[in-house]
């Protein structure tokens, strides 16, 4: 073989080769004579392959090449953060953010022997009842389980009632598991029962199954409806109202979709109330750099805690009919209310009991779940949504939609089934369910009280009464020094004592930043889930270290 040809059958040649270049330059760095492609004939000046050939990778929308160490050519990533979707870096979800990442460091530090300030981590970030030791309802658990294992039908140890439901369930199930896929929109059966449900709770109120429609968490219906809404571009680019604090799903959701968030803010001297004229001001600011078109209430609030009366929900309504908004009422918390006087009032009974002026065209979703309450099954991911006044050609987009995921988790549907259908008087497990559903939420209620009283008993921070839901969610107040040191630190000043406060005692919340609060005041969000004692450590160990916090910044 010449050595002209051993030249061209070069390692490297041949690598250059396999990659379909149309020139190699024979014997490598030795610059010898230029030979066209052994695999490809010569290309006219006014070839298209010749153009692009004469395009940079990086202009056509290819990586890059890098050189390693040893001189081998490494091709960098398709995906990086400068080339991934610009919006998923805006979304921010402050409940799992930072504190949380650190406070799972700490946990396996402390497993692993290392010495801390503190024997273990009390996580009071999330809502999450079960971890926080709440114990679930024996009669949900039953029936999913006969519904997972079918032969424990035979077991003599299960009443009754909870073998007839898992039936029934499983017979609505394709052929007869939970393992099967079901119709997008929810098992017929299950909507049939949120619609009956509803109606109950509604004092009579007519609710269609057609309108039901069953859902991932209430988190994956609200996600849904806002995909629908959110269009345009620049002034026409829709905008979304939500309460400010708000749960940062909403933020992160319309960051991710590119939607303008439009914030109103919940006056924190009336214990987190919600006025019209608040509304106004911020639909009309927002209305100068986008086209608003819906509203999002949460009722009973999230963080905040607040459990909104019948005459604010007719003036919500009364504003979105005259302002043409898409209303959202986020529910989820509909069961969780302590305070007296307060009551949950839901959007749809109030739009109804206003007459046809109204129910007959505001347009109203409303989001239920399994995850809060007294059931706490946050895992199982059950929920609902129900349509209101949707167009009818919007609607067939929605179903459209939902069935592109093919289903909502057939166990969290099962779930969500046993939740608006529990155990009817003189059913064998009627009476177990009250007595446990009862303990659950007055042991809420005493717990809520005891946050509200300890907190207010500290110089420097004030607790609103809370109402309702899971949540409190107090002003604190903060030293300048610290706020200087935070910003020198690059830190929002709550982030700052929230990571003190985890580093110090091993307490988990969260900042008030991250769920969003006026300029100039600062808070932390903390759930009154944990068992009575350890809340009362929890609280406990924050008046502590807030006064010592305190006089170490004055």
């Amino acid at each position: 073989m010449s050595a002209t040809r051993m030249q061209l059958l070069s390692p490297r040649n041949v690598r250059l080769l396999s990659r379909g270049r149309s020139e190699l330059f024979a014997g490598g760095s030795g610059g010898g004579p230029r030979v066209r492609s052994l695999i490809s004939p010569p290309l006219s000046s006014s070839s298209p392959g010749r153009a692009l050939s004469s395009v940079s990778a990086t202009r056509r929308g290819l990586p890059k090449e890098k050189m390693t160490e040893n001189g081998v050519s490494s091709r960098a990533k398709v995906l990086t953060i400068d080339t991934m979707n610009p919006t998923v870096k805006k979304v921010e979800y402050a409940v799992r953010g930072p504190i949380v990442q650190r406070a799972m460091e700490l946990e396996k530090e402390l497993s692993e022997g290392m010495k801390k300030p503190f024997a273990e981590v009390i996580k009071a970030n999330i809502g999450d009842a079960h971890a926080m030791g709440q114990q679930p309802i024996t009669f949900f658990r039953q029936v999913l389980a006969l519904c997972s294992y079918p032969e424990l039908l035979n077991d003599s140890t299960f009443p009754e009632d909870a073998k007839s439901r898992a039936r029934r369930i499983l017979q609505s199930c394709g052929g007869n598991s939970m393992g099967s896929y079901s119709a997008s929109q929810g098992i017929d059966s299950v909507r049939h029962d949120v619609a009956r449900y509803i109606k109950r709770r509604d004092d009579g109120v007519p609710c269609d199954p057609d309108n039901i429609y069953l859902t991932t968490g209430a988190s994956d219906g609200i996600v849904t409806m806002l995909k629908l809404l959110v269009c345009g571009e620049g002034a026409t680019r829709t905008g979304i109202m939500i309460s400010i604090p708000q749960y940062p799903l909403y933020s992160a959701a319309l960051a991710e979709l590119g939607a303008v968030q439009i914030n109103y803010y919940l006056n924190e001297q009336k214990c987190w109330s919600l006025d019209i004229s608040e509304l106004q001001r911020s639909l009309d600011e927002a209305r100068q750099h986008c086209n608003p078109r819906a509203l999002c209430i949460i009722n009973p609030g999230n963080p905040t805690g607040q459990v909104q009366s019948r005459q604010c929900i007719e003036d919500v309504i009364r504003f979105a009919a005259k302002e043409r908004l898409f209303l959202m009422a986020d529910e989820v918390y509909q069961d969780n209310v302590y305070a007296e006087g307060c009551q949950f009032h839901s959007f749809k009974k109030v739009l109804f009991e206003m007459g046809p002026e109204y129910s007959n065209t505001v347009e109203l979703v409303s989001f239920h779940s399994t995850s809060k309450c007294y059931m706490g099954e946050c895992g199982f991911r059950g929920g609902y949504m129900e349509i209101i006044n949707l167009d009818s050609e919007v609607k067939a987009q929605l179903t459209k939609l939902v069935s592109v995921r093919l289903c909502p988790p057939v166990p969290g549907q099962a779930l969500m089934d046993l939740v608006v259908n529990p155990p009817q008087p003189g059913e064998p497990s009627h009476e177990k369910f009250i007595k446990e559903r009862t303990t659950t939420l007055c042991a809420l209620a005493e717990k809520a009280k005891l946050t509200e009283q300890v907190l207010n008993t500290v110089q420097g921070i004030s607790c609103n009464p809370v109402q309702g839901a899971m949540y409190s969610f107090p002003c604190i107040t903060i030293p300048e020094k610290a706020i200087k040191e935070a910003t020198d630190n690059g830190q929002k000043p709550d982030m700052f004592y929230c990571m003190k406060l985890l580093e110090e005692t091993g307490i988990c919340l969260v900042p008030g930043s991250g769920f969003g609060q006026r300029d100039g005041t600062y808070h932390f969000r903390m759930t009154i889930l944990p068992p009575k004692d350890k809340l009362k450590i929890l609280l406990t160990k924050v008046k502590e270290f807030h006064q010592k916090f305190t006089q170490q910044y004055s």
